[in-house]
This record gives C-alpha cells, structure tokens and sequence, in this order.
C-alpha cells in the first residue's frame, strides 16, 4: 500500500461483542501486514489498553462516542491531508468523504425492539448518509449484503464481503470436570431467542445435565421474563461476561453447543465452539446456513419442539457428536483474519 491507511478504533472504547471483535482481529492482521503503513485514531476512553499498545494507538480529541466520530475524528483526518478512512465498526463520520465504511447488519431495522430509542433514531439517520457518502462499503455475509441492497437501493458492486472469523486461541483444552453441561454464547436479547432455547431445554427428559449461558446482561433490555425463567431453575446457571481462557475451556468441555439465534449478520460463536471441538446446534435463520455450511444440526428457531427435539438427537449419540466434530474442524478453516485483511487491502488499493 503507497499511502498510508488510518483506521477508526473506536472500538476500543466498547466492551467486546461481535462487532468489536471483527475489528479488533481485523485491525491486528492489518498491523501485521502493512505495518506502518496503516495508522489506528482512537478517542481517550480507551478500554483495551493491551490491545491499543499493541496497535500503536493515537489517541486525539476531546470527545468521546458518536460526537468523536462526527467532530474530533474528521478534524484530525483533515489535518492530515484527509487520508483514506476504514471503518470497522457499524457508524463513520458521516460527513468525511474518503472512507470505506462497514454495515455488519440491519438487526437495528429488522428487530427494533431490541435497541433502545437513542440507538435507533441515530442508526436510522446515520447509516443511510454513511453508506452514501461512502466509497465503498464492506460487510460480513451473502446474507447481509442482499439485505443492505435491497434495504438501502444500494449497486451491488458498491458492496463486498469480508467474513468474520475465529481467534488463534480458540482450540481444545479438556480439563477435569464430572458436570454435563449444554452451552449456549450471546447477549440476553430478543433476537438471540435464549427464550426458546431455556423452554427447549425444560422440556429435555435428562434432569441431570446442566445449561450454561454466557454473555453481557442489560437487565434494562433483556426480558424480565426470560431473567424470572432463568432464576427458578436451578439447571440453569448464568455465567455472565467471561474472559477468553474461560470461554475457550466451556467450549472444549461441553457437550455441545446450541445457537437459537434468529437473526446473525454472521454469527461468530459456533466457530467458535466449533474450534475447541465442541459440536453444534444451530438456527437455521439469516446467515448461519452460509456460516456453517454441512458442519451443523440445523432447527428452526420458531418452533420449540425442534430445537429440543435436535439437542436430545446430539446429546446420546456419541458417533454424531464425533462427525459434528470432524465437520467443525473442516468447517473453521474456510474462514481467515489474514485472508479477510488481504481483501480490504486489495479493495482499497483498487479505489484509488
């Protein structure tokens, strides 16, 4: 790359979802990559001090959030001959014209009540400026990309994909433990539908195998339902945020791993899972098809009885669990951070 590429990190001003962790393992490979030739902006309120080290971070302005996006982040791009801007993360300053920009999906339009009403209302503004006043536009799926399309009457052309994928750390590490135990790995809202899989795994004959369920609680957002269902039932064990290590060892030591989501740009957890060699279980919505190809027991998400129905399919039988591990295993290696890096690099250069 003849220029030099600068990077929105504003990402290492948020707690890490999927979102921040495409752009995190994104940014790392365009580190290794080019170098010094690429340059990571980022406000003060870093989170992930580690992370910003490793990048060589500049922080600039006197912001914080949306506000150091839409002032502080084009004042310095400006000062610095207003360089080609990548965007990882869902928003980009709507009025700075050379960026690439990235749309992971339309959840905001698609499940509306998952989002508060401040998110809403600037998503609903911003991204249809941001898209237009983009050079081009990347985003992670066949899926999501058809949807921003059509969505947004965008040229097809105007629109590439660049896929998630999985952490170096993520593999197999058993460790001693007599408990069986379902896992399941999202935040507590709507469109993740835990809610349907908890009722799946009520109905599971087994009284002996435990569910584990990892992930943020916003108990502003999350259903009181859901939450009263998780309390009273003592099978039920609500793990909350964990660290990377942690996360890997339930992976390897589950039995398997269930994914009731109803709607993904992409979907990074059954990768995930699929890594440590954990078998999975997997709505049938959106893009998870695209992501998991064969490797999968699929279920409709909608329908209760299915989804319990495939977790007790997988559950006793061992010589399935090993094919689903076989399939994982092949499955993982379609998807690269390298291999997706190399692709944005190619596309910008082709811009200019």
């Amino acid at each position: 790359m003849k220029d030099i590429l600068f990077v929105n990190s504003r990402f290492l001003s948020q707690e890490i979802t999927g979102v921040q962790r495409f752009s995190i393992e994104l940014s790392r490979s365009l580190k290794r990559i080019l170098g010094e030739k690429v340059q990571f902006i980022a406000p003060k309120n870093i989170i992930h001090s580690h992370i910003a080290k490793e990048l060589n971070i500049i922080e600039f302005g006197i912001f914080t959030g949306h506000l150091w996006e839409q002032i502080d982040l084009p004042i310095f791009l400006r000062k610095h001959n207003s360089p080609m801007l990548l965007n990882l993360g869902n928003t980009a300053p709507i009025f700075y014209k050379n960026k690439t920009s990235t749309l992971h999906d339309v959840a905001y339009e698609k499940f509306p009540d998952t989002f508060n009403w401040k998110f809403k209302t600037f998503y609903k503004f911003a991204i249809p400026h941001i898209l237009k006043s983009s050079i081009h536009i990347f985003t992670v799926s066949k899926f999501s990309k058809k949807e921003i399309e059509e969505l947004y009457k965008i040229d097809s052309n105007k629109i590439n994909i660049v896929y998630n994928a999985i952490n170096e750390i993520f593999k197999p590490i058993k460790i001693k433990n007599n408990q069986r135990y379902i896992l399941g790995v999202s935040s507590l809202n709507n469109q993740k539908n835990f809610h349907s899989m908890i009722d799946a795994f009520n109905q599971i004959a087994d009284k002996n195998i435990k569910l584990y369920l990892v992930g943020g609680i916003n108990r502003n957002f999350a259903s009181t339902k859901l939450l009263d269902e998780i309390d009273k039932n003592q099978n039920i064990i609500l793990k909350g945020r964990v660290d990377d290590k942690e996360l890997v060892e339930l992976y390897s030591n589950a039995t398997c791993f269930v994914y009731p989501s109803l709607y993904e740009g992409f979907g990074i957890p059954p990768l995930e899972a699929q890594a440590c060699g954990c078998p999975v279980i997997c709505s049938n919505a959106a893009s998870l098809p695209e992501v998991c190809s064969d490797s999968v027991v699929y279920f409709d998400p909608y329908n209760v009885q299915d989804i319990k129905d495939k977790i007790e399919l997988v559950l006793y039988n061992e010589e399935l669990q090993n094919e689903l591990r076989r399939k994982g295993f092949e499955n993982i290696k379609r998807f690269s951070w390298e291999k997706s890096a190399n692709k944005i690099i190619e596309i910008i250069e082709g811009l200019k």
